[in-house]
């Protein structure tokens, strides 16, 4: 999904496990919004899982192949083994607005770095292959006045366009609180001055 205002999260937090040459691999995978949540769901992993050896990680705070807000750790593994294969991954992948933290169990049998970087790489791979996701959508607020013989139309019009009415008072004339999809914005507002014959009156909340 290249549209920045419209993409694929996380509908939930989910794991896959998988055992390479006796080393555990748990990779979790989650929502985060901003870095302050990633980061947050780091902590939350490490606490679970104690007595894991490593606890890598990436994220992308941001719509998805954004690299406006990203982070990344290899937690003690070899420099470039496990924050950066994951990250380019997820940067790769169809998914915004997502933290994956993989929790290393180390079974006595050396990896190299090449074999780290496939495993780490390979554990974001495979949590994205399941991961259950929903669509976000960005929404601009915007308060919409209509004269009152054209609120049929006005509600029609919304419906077909994919805005949320969150509110509506009614006075001299009808006045819609509305959540409009933030890549529809300028066609919603051309579609309301025809259907209003520009008695329509369009304001950003």
């Amino acid at each position: 999904v290249s549209d920045l205002s419209r993409y694929l999260v996380p509908a939930g937090t989910h794991h896959v496990e998988e055992t390479i040459q006796k080393s555990r691999f748990v990779t979790t995978a989650a929502r985060a919004s901003d870095p302050g949540s990633a980061r947050k769901l780091v902590a939350q992993v490490q606490e679970k899982s104690p007595n894991a050896t490593h606890h890598c990680w990436a994220f992308v705070a941001g719509p998805s192949g954004s690299t406006a807000h990203v982070g990344m750790s290899d937690d003690g593994e070899p420099h470039g083994t496990a924050g950066r294969p994951m990250l380019k991954v997820l940067l790769h992948g169809r998914v915004g607005e997502i933290v994956v933290v993989c929790a290393r169990y180390y079974g006595g049998v050396k990896l190299g770095t090449g074999g780290l970087s496939r495993a780490y790489s390979r554990g974001v791979k495979l949590v994205l292959d399941s991961l259950p996701t929903v669509e976000h959508v960005e929404r601009a607020l915007l308060c919409i006045t209509v004269p009152y013989v054209r609120a049929d139309g006005f509600q029609r019009l919304a419906r077909e366009a994919d805005v949320l009415i969150e509110n509506e008072e009614y006075a001299e004339a009808v006045r819609y609180r509305c959540c409009v999809p933030a890549h529809g914005v300028e066609s919603f507002r051309k579609a309301i001055a025809e259907l209003t014959r520009g008695d329509g009156l369009v304001q950003e909340i």
